[in-house]
């Protein structure tokens, strides 16, 4: 669907507009942001209704700024942080609006309007259990310790899935992709020399991502355990997907894995190695958090840290970037009772 514009005599209704609005994003953002945007359009729907513009019989014409506080008002509901996606979809749709003629909007105010009305999210340190991927890690580098994990005589492939989890997980934990990252990652994108490869991340930008030894070297044991499934798969060896699903919907065929089974294989091994009370405490993205982390720690380097978790705005690695509660103990035990100690002697 095309931009909207003034070519005809009939009018534009304000529900036509955030239609077609919705569309543009869908062509330009991720389908994760134009779920976000829809929703926030939902509510400024709602909200409208309340102030008696039917969204569906009123030409957006009748859109002005002064709707924006009103809105503001009830999204004081949700979380600070949720607050502001939402103000900034609904600040997108009325830049679009504004950019397509369709009414006439004072783009200062609705800036100033929604500064003034907005809430600020908190800094949330992330939070996730380091010691226990730690010990997750290294029952995973252990390939006997994985195949226990099969109960079921009709389960096909557990050989492979072994591999594949170990290699998998230990992907996630050693370059800090996304899950959905790690999933569509290609045979063809690695460079093995190099011990690297380049992959389209967040916001569609294309970036360098490196590997550890040890990763490289299960994700090859991994492959060579799968080669006789790639080897008749009919297809370049390169255009192959880098993990594969192995369960009985993937048959013989070499499917890619989705996110979906990327979270399973965190869930069945957390619960496998950590128990049952550990499930959804360690997710994917917490090997992400772990990352991050590891390279702060082990360098101490916030820049070095954001370029290689790819974060485009720097604020957002400066969350990790504090002491865990364990450092300041011994920071404070270090300065104050060691030095009480010294004194009584």
């Amino acid at each position: 669907m095309t931009p909207m514009a003034k070519q005809t005599d009939a009018p534009i209704m304000i529900s036509d507009a955030m239609a077609n609005y919705i569309d543009i994003v869908k062509l330009s953002r991720s389908e994760h942001t134009a779920r976000a945007y829809n929703n926030a359009l939902k509510i400024f729907r709602d909200v409208l209704k309340e102030k008696w513009l039917d969204p569906q019989s009123t030409p957006i014409e009748k859109l002005t700024e002064d709707l924006i506080s009103p809105l503001a008002v009830y999204l004081k509901v949700f979380a600070p942080a949720t607050e502001q996606l939402h103000l900034q979809a609904i600040k997108s749709f009325y830049e679009y609006v504004d950019s397509e003629r369709l009414a006439d909007i004072n783009q200062s105010r609705v800036h100033v309007l929604i500064r003034q009305r907005s809430r600020r999210p908190g800094i949330r340190f992330p939070q996730f259990p380091a010691e226990d991927i730690d010990s997750l890690l290294a029952k995973v580098e252990h390939i006997e310790n994985l195949a226990v994990l099969v109960r079921d005589e009709e389960l096909v492939n557990a050989k492979l899935r072994a591999y594949r989890d170990r290699a998998f997980l230990l992907t996630l934990a050693d370059t800090g992709l996304r899950v959905h990252e790690a999933c569509k990652l290609r045979r063809g994108d690695i460079d093995w020399n190099e011990q690297r490869a380049i992959v389209i991340g967040k916001g569609d930008k294309q970036a360098v991502v490196r590997f550890t030894s040890r990763t490289l070297q299960a994700i090859k044991d991994y492959l060579s355990q799968r080669a006789t499934l790639d080897g008749s798969s009919g297809k370049q060896l390169t255009s192959l997907p880098l993990f594969a699903r192995h369960d009985k919907g993937a048959g013989k065929k070499v499917k890619s894995m989705t996110p979906t089974t990327g979270r399973n294989i965190v869930n069945e091994r957390v619960a496998q190695f950590l128990g049952e009370e550990m499930v959804g405490k360690i997710t994917p993205h917490s090997f992400r958090h772990y990352f991050v982390t590891s390279v702060l720690r082990g360098s101490g380097n916030l820049k070095l840290a954001q370029e290689l978790a790819r974060h485009s705005n720097i604020q957002v690695t400066q969350r990790y970037a504090h002491l865990s509660n364990d450092e300041l103990d011994k920071a404070y035990y270090e300065i104050f009772e060691k030095k009480s100690k010294q004194e009584a002697d």
